[in-house]
């Protein structure tokens, strides 16, 4: 049974099943994000890492048909509001590092902060005809270290520094191209092929799949320590759920895994 939170235009909260689904919610002001908003999906995110049952996180966005935007960024008008608050780079690291999958359903263009939103998640999916764009320059920003850490290990240095040092637009193609985007799907066919691939994520190991975020995760930022990726390799080989795999794939059946 789904529960739904959050009123207004700070984000919404829905768990249906081990899924979760965190959607943007000012599409009249491009899902532009505010200070309450960056709090809202801090407290989201704590939330979704303290129940295991959650396996996957869904993160989209309500969009205007006529004009459709995934998320313009942050609000510019608040940089020197709310001293104190959650940054907008705490934030996103915080995304990067959520315990479950996290799959960002592009479904409308991209621009600013929120684009590091979509590099953040493990896998993004987009529709037809979006584009992206980070306008830092034109702003005279200097963005933030672990978002520019995220472009140059996700997308290389060349792709980075196109999209800084040019602000100009990428569209659908290159960013399927350059690996922004893992799937290109037309508009009416991305909401349920978001559904067929958080389901499909659900079903797999859970203990298995959080070592192996936390260990690509770690590789991606230049941690390069064996020692950790060496543990959780062993104690996947040790674990009950590696025990029960390897049955239920003799068997020919559904795993039931038990985080053990």
């Amino acid at each position: 049974m789904a529960t739904q939170e959050a009123a207004g235009g700070t984000p919404h909260f829905e768990v249906q099943g081990a899924v979760a689904r965190i959607t943007l919610a000012r599409p009249a002001h491009r899902n532009r994000l505010h200070n309450e908003d960056l709090a809202a999906l801090m407290a989201l995110f704590e939330r979704i890492d303290g129940d295991t049952s959650i396996r996957a996180v869904v993160l989209g966005a309500q969009v205007l048909p006529q004009r459709p935007v995934f998320s313009a960024g942050f609000n510019a008008t608040e940089f020197d509001d709310a001293p104190g608050a959650v940054s907008f780079e705490q934030v996103v690291d915080a995304l990067e590092r959520l315990r479950p999958v996290t799959i960002c359903a592009l479904n409308g263009s991209v621009y600013g902060g929120a684009t590091d939103f979509v590099l953040a998640c493990d896998l993004a999916l987009g529709a037809e005809g979006i584009e992206m764009r980070m306008p830092a320059a034109k702003l005279g920003l200097h963005y933030y270290p672990s978002g520019l850490s995220r472009y140059v290990s996700r997308l290389g240095v060349n792709v980075a520094k196109r999209a800084f040092l040019t602000a100009e637009p990428l569209d659908a193609a290159t960013l399927l191209r350059v690996g922004y985007l893992q799937e290109l799907v037309p508009a009416a066919d991305l909401p349920a092929r978001v559904d067929r691939l958080a389901e499909a994520v659900s079903q797999l190991a859970p203990l298995a799949v959080e070592a192996l975020k936390r260990s690509l995760n770690d590789l991606a930022r230049g941690e390069f320590d064996l020692a950790p990726l060496d543990a959780r390799q062993r104690a996947s080989m040790e674990s009950e759920d590696f025990a029960e795999g390897r049955r239920a794939f003799a068997e020919k059946r559904a795993p039931v895994w038990k985080r053990r």
